[in-house]
């Protein structure tokens, strides 16, 4: 899709981080936002700097690991623009303890929010996306921890792979079917954002995170430091993902030394070695 102006674009996540910085692109390119995100306040906050008429813009506040809370954006977003052409499922949440130490109720969020949330996605937009004849793309957003597995990240690890193979089956489905619906997965390293204080946005479901271990606790910090000490920036992705969509890239990798890690991982297999081991969250692979 090279053409932005006048189209529509569905961001979740877009209250901060790289999905405030995706939506501030898609504003420049001249299209219309539905943005979304489960913080109604933090979201309004970064919807009132993009400078938007109002009828080039619709907030809806949603939990997207809810399936019906996702059909719902997606009815609202059609019902308002009448298309969506650019549909971006960016809503993520960081966390990191031992894998001994993850609780049932951390699973159930973690992959909620980062995995299911593109499920339902995919599956309330895509359809109606193919449907319309006109030009269209999707942006999943993953992480480099989608293509390595660092210690510490279990469950952020498990739901990151998921978005890539989940993002590889529908570009292969795509094209099975002749579709001209373009797909990305976009797979960061550190970024500076909001991921790490995640904990402050955990529905209550989930009840709150049990004590963590003194190891626990030092991966933790560990991320949280790579985190603030990420070189590139959120609009840094947002412009890399925007030059990708208009050149319909599959992957997207902004910090390209990780690709050392992902190599020496997939060489392991073809020589059947045991896994190399990778440092822990923060100490390798910050740079561009």
């Amino acid at each position: 899709m090279q053409n932005f102006a006048d189209r529509t674009a569905v961001i979740t996540g877009a209250a901060g981080g790289i999905g405030q910085a995706l939506a501030r692109q898609a504003a420049a390119r001249g299209m219309s936002l539905v943005l979304s995100d489960l913080d109604e306040d933090r979201l309004r906050q970064a919807a009132s700097g993009l400078g938007l008429p109002s009828q080039r813009l619709l907030l809806h506040p949603a939990d997207v690991s809810q399936e019906a809370e996702v059909a719902a954006l997606a009815r609202a977003s059609f019902e308002r623009f009448g298309a969506v052409h650019l549909l971006c499922n960016n809503a993520g949440v960081g966390f990191s303890r031992l894998l001994t130490e993850h609780q049932a109720a951390d699973w159930g969020w973690v992959l909620g929010v980062n995995l299911l949330s593109v499920v339902h996605g995919i599956r309330h937009f895509v359809p109606r996306m193919q449907a319309q004849e006109e030009p269209g793309h999707v942006v999943n957003t993953a992480s480099a921890a989608g293509l390595i597995s660092s210690p510490g990240m279990a469950a952020y690890n498990v739901s990151k792979h998921g978005v890539v193979t989940l993002s590889e089956t529908l570009y292969a489905e795509l094209a099975e079917q002749g579709s001209d619906l373009g797909v990305s997965v976009l797979c960061p390293a550190w970024v500076p954002t909001g991921i790490a204080d995640s904990a402050g946005h955990r529905p209550a479901r989930f009840g709150r995170e049990a004590g963590a271990s003194p190891r626990s606790a030092a991966y933790a910090a560990r991320m949280a430091d790579a985190v603030r000490s990420g070189r590139l920036l959120p609009d840094d992705i947002a412009r890399v993902t925007f030059e990708a969509i208009e050149h319909k890239t599959f992957y997207i990798v902004p910090h390209r030394k990780i690709l050392q890690a992902v190599q020496q991982r997939c060489q392991d297999m073809v020589e059947g070695r045991n896994p190399t081991l990778l440092p822990a969250p923060g100490a390798a692979h910050r740079g561009s």
